[in-house]
């Protein structure tokens, strides 16, 4: 669940802010229930960092809502491939074209990448850094992605582990919809403030 990197050019933890703060980031999006956690986080006034595969970007995604409301719209590759298992040209490739994509559609710089699967190497760090982008990473795994049947251990998986600057894995999935709310609150209720990076 708690994850950290000693890498210097991947980041785990936001920016230090006055009151203690957590970062809210979802993977693998844009997906059919994104207008509903949008919907979520604007009740709640919490603003996210969103990792996009770019072969399921297309224009009709509400992603000018998404900006307009404060959040952020990083890559999380092309096709989600493990990038470790490419070559340096075929990782800067993937990653160069989801760049591309995104930005045509958005008309905004991309500058944040997260790899698929939480997988990288030496290589992967620098075709981030040549194309201008800062690996993003996480502190907290919600595990959401394998609690389709029991979603409240995602809300104990997180709250369980908080710590100030923490980024915290999500993924736009149903069961992690069906909690969010519940999970804003109990944050919320630690003391924690909602930041973006």
């Amino acid at each position: 669940m708690v994850y950290d990197s000693t890498d210097a050019d991947v980041i785990t933890v936001g920016k230090p802010q006055k009151e203690k703060s957590v970062l809210l980031t979802f993977d693998d999006g844009p997906s059919k229930i994104l207008p509903e956690i949008l919907d979520v986080l604007h009740a709640e006034s919490v603003p996210a960092l969103f990792f996009w595969q770019s072969r399921l970007f297309y224009e009709d995604r509400p992603w000018k809502r998404l900006l307009s409301e404060g959040h952020e719209i990083g890559t999380h590759s092309m096709k989600h491939l493990n990038l470790t298992n490419l070559c340096y040209n075929k990782q800067y490739k993937d990653i160069a074209q989801s760049v591309k994509s995104i930005e045509s559609i958005i008309n905004q710089k991309i500058t944040y990448f997260r790899p698929p699967f939480g997988q990288y190497n030496a290589e992967t760090i620098t075709a981030a850094k040549e194309l201008g982008l800062t690996t993003v990473m996480w502190k907290i795994a919600s595990m959401d992605w394998e609690l389709k049947e029991n979603p409240q251990e995602i809300i104990a998986n997180v709250v369980e582990n908080l710590e100030d600057g923490a980024i915290i894995l999500l993924h736009e999935l149903k069961q992690t919809l069906y909690v969010l709310p519940e999970l804003i609150q109990e944050i919320k209720a630690k003391g924690y403030q909602f930041t973006t990076l």
